[in-house]
C-alpha cells in the first residue's frame, strides 16, 4: 500500500527517504503530515530545544532519589523520577 518516498529537508534541503514502514507508522499514529526534515536534522532540532531547556532537581516522592524535571517543581504535587513515573503506568 505504501512505497518509499524521497522528500526535502527544509533545513537543510538534502533529499531524504520516507520509508512505506515510516509512513504506516505515521498513519498508525495519527499523523497527518510527512515529515519535513530529514533524520540529523530532526534529532540535531530535538537536541537543542533540550539543550536550552532550564531542569531543576527534585527529590522522587516514591523512592527518594534525585529526580531532574524540565519544570519547576511545586510543593502541592508529588514529582516522580523517571523509573518510578515508568513503574506507575
Amino acid at each position: 500500500m505504501y512505497e518509499d518516498k524521497t522528500l526535502s529537508c527544509k533545513d537543510c534541503g538534502n533529499e531524504f527517504v520516507f520509508t512505506a514502514g515510516e509512513q504506516e507508522f505515521y498513519a498508525e499514529k495519527g499523523f497527518q503530515n510527512e515529515p519535513t526534515r530529514c533524520k540529523d536534522c530532526r534529532v540535531a532540532r530535538k537536541d537543542a530545544i533540550r539543550a536550552s531547556r532550564e531542569m531543576h532537581s527534585t527529590t522522587c516522592a516514591e523512592c527518594g532519589k534525585e529526580a531532574i524535571v524540565p519544570f519547576k517543581p511545586r510543593n502541592d504535587r508529588p514529582i516522580l523520577c523517571s523509573e518510578c513515573f515508568a513503574n506507575s503506568k
